[in-house]
């Protein structure tokens, strides 16, 4: 099984306007490989314009803003391809669309690596970055896994958090629980 990387995508729709979600990437030789759940705003736009820009960051504010509402995040021009990459990323690849496997629930997008760059150096990953990935992994799973599983993995994850977050990790980790509150209060309010 291919190595999936967790990336944050940029897309735009057909009025120009910039669209962010983090999604797994993998890359089979040359070609990246994306596979967007439909119904979703990135395969729409990728599908209309052809184009995406892969972002990759160790912001995970990012991650958890994407899955939490929060989706404006400062982006300049992308270099070759009709797109946006996000300011703040250590590296972008502009992709271009090549094939589309198509799928009802998660098409498989080929793309071909038109323009790579690095911006800054990677200094690495702590332990609550990578909580705040997995969390923000589950939060936006809430409506397909059950409760025990989140409130498990959540416990799990605050140790991490705990021990080496800094602001920023402290930040994003507070979106992703107040996330899981307000849609197990509205999941308690339909329920009534």
């Amino acid at each position: 099984m291919p190595m999936i990387y967790e990336t944050l995508v940029t897309t735009l729709n057909a009025a120009g306007d910039v669209h962010c979600a983090p999604m797994g990437a993998q890359y089979e030789g040359d070609e990246v490989v994306l596979k967007p759940f439909r119904p979703s705003a990135t395969l729409d736009n990728i599908l209309a314009r052809g184009s995406a820009v892969m972002n990759l960051t160790n912001d995970v504010r990012i991650f958890a803003g994407c899955v939490t509402g929060r989706r404006d995040w400062p982006t300049v021009a992308a270099e070759r391809v009709a797109g946006r990459r996000l300011a703040g990323a250590l590296a972008h690849v502009e992709l271009s669309l090549v094939a589309c496997e198509d799928d009802p629930q998660r098409p498989v997008l080929r793309f071909a690596r038109v323009w790579e760059q690095t911006h800054a150096p990677f200094p690495g990953f702590n332990r609550a970055q990578a909580a705040v990935i997995e969390g923000a992994v589950l939060a936006s799973r809430l409506s397909m896994l059950p409760a025990e599983k989140i409130d498990r993995e959540l416990a799990y994850l605050q140790i991490a958090i705990d021990k080496t977050a800094g602001p920023a990790e402290l930040e994003a980790w507070g979106w992703l629980k107040d996330a899981v509150t307000a849609h197990r209060a509205r999941a308690g309010k339909a329920a009534a």
